[in-house]
């Protein structure tokens, strides 16, 4: 279907979750309403395929233009509730490719049960997670040590794709996060994405079976799927770009100001912008959920990434030429998405995936459209 649908059938969804963004902008902020309305209108489902299911979101070919447009339309309502999503729809897509068919299963079991998923790959610098093999009752297991941080959905997200250094490598693993003392929000002080509810969580002493590993050592960073999955947060990414130029330009209309010259160019460049960024996404998010799609599809997302990010600064930067104190003023709509924008933007290192992306286009010697 085209992703248009998505956002038209869900109308009443996507417009609770933008009502009580407001509500929920604090750090304490408590989106579990949001994340209930999501499991309940089938959202957190839809993710899984459609063997177990679900609808492909994110994780099948057919599901992708959906899952795309589900991440727009939810980055327009709330960004923080797109990055609780967002995660949910990553780890999802981790089970199926790395994960054995009863993982699956029991991953689907959970959803069923109102599990929400999530992805927790930054190590504490000063003490990254380790696990090491250890005996339990006569089996095997796995003890872990260590803590992640920038951890979002402290509180709701109930099982967590984590990564580990297992005897020197790098694996995946499957972990419960439901014990609120392992939590520490007091870290997470930002002034936007505030309600996602993120911060430190401890895993040490938490002891694992043999099955709670996702594949094989080095999964996690096999291509397209690695840096190519970025395409799913710049997707919520270019929402929130969306919902501030609407908000910018119905501003202008409003206090009969879109017909001056200069606003008039701030409105051209940055409707270019996103539809730029749009097209680019798109046609990422596509190429990369394809069937066998090849690991230099990755180029392609990172590139994409880098258009978003520029498209995104550039929405921000002309709505605060435009609307002048009125871009900056607490509890409207134009502040709030522009503070959780600017500060979910910096969710990668942009400088080493443009860098990865230029090695790429100087290795290959291929133009994008080629790609």
């Amino acid at each position: 279907m085209e992703g248009a649908v998505v956002m038209q059938r869900n109308a009443q969804l996507i417009d609770r979750i933008a009502a009580h963004a407001e509500a929920t902008d604090q750090i304490d902020g408590d989106l579990s309403r949001d994340v209930a309305d999501l499991r309940s209108e089938g959202w957190l489902t839809a993710c899984l395929p459609n063997s177990a299911g679900g609808q492909g979101w994110g994780c099948e070919a057919d599901g992708t233009i959906e899952a795309f447009d589900a991440l727009r339309a939810l980055g327009r309502a709330n960004l923080s509730v797109a990055r609780l999503f967002e995660g949910h729809m990553n780890a999802i897509k981790l089970v199926v490719l790395y994960g054995s068919e009863e993982e699956l299963e029991q991953v689907a079991a959970a959803i069923a049960g109102e599990a929400l998923f999530g992805v927790w790959g930054a190590n504490d610098r000063t003490s990254p997670v380790t696990c090491e093999r250890r005996g339990r009752n006569g089996s095997s297991g796995l003890q872990l040590s260590g803590a992640k941080i920038f951890a979002s959905g402290l509180g709701l997200v109930t099982h967590a794709v984590v990564t580990c250094s297992l005897n020197g490598k790098e694996q995946l693993l499957l972990v419960p996060s439901e014990e609120i003392e392992r939590a520490d929000m007091s870290a997470w002080t930002m002034s936007g994405m505030r309600a996602t509810q993120s911060g430190r969580y401890d895993l040490t002493g938490l002891i694992l079976f043999e099955g709670s590993m996702l594949g094989k050592a080095g999964d996690y960073a096999r291509e397209p799927y690695f840096e190519g999955g970025i395409w799913r947060y710049c997707a919520a990414h270019l929402g929130g770009a969306e919902h501030l130029y609407e908000e910018m330009r119905d501003t202008l209309i409003e206090r009969e100001r879109a017909r001056d010259p200069h606003q008039q160019r701030r409105i051209a460049e940055a409707a270019i912008a996103i539809e730029t960024a749009r097209l680019w996404l798109r046609r990422a998010a596509t190429e990369i959920e394809a069937d066998n799609a090849s690991a230099q599809k990755a180029t392609l997302a990172l590139l994409a990434r880098e258009v978003t990010y520029d498209a995104c600064r550039s929405v921000i930067a002309l709505s605060e030429s435009a609307l002048g104190l009125a871009a900056h003023q607490e509890g409207t709509p134009i502040e709030r998405i522009r503070r959780d924008l600017s500060v979910f933007l910096c969710q990668a290192v942009g400088d080493a995936k443009r860098a990865r992306a230029a090695d790429a286009l100087i290795n290959t010697r291929m133009l994008v459209e080629d790609l």
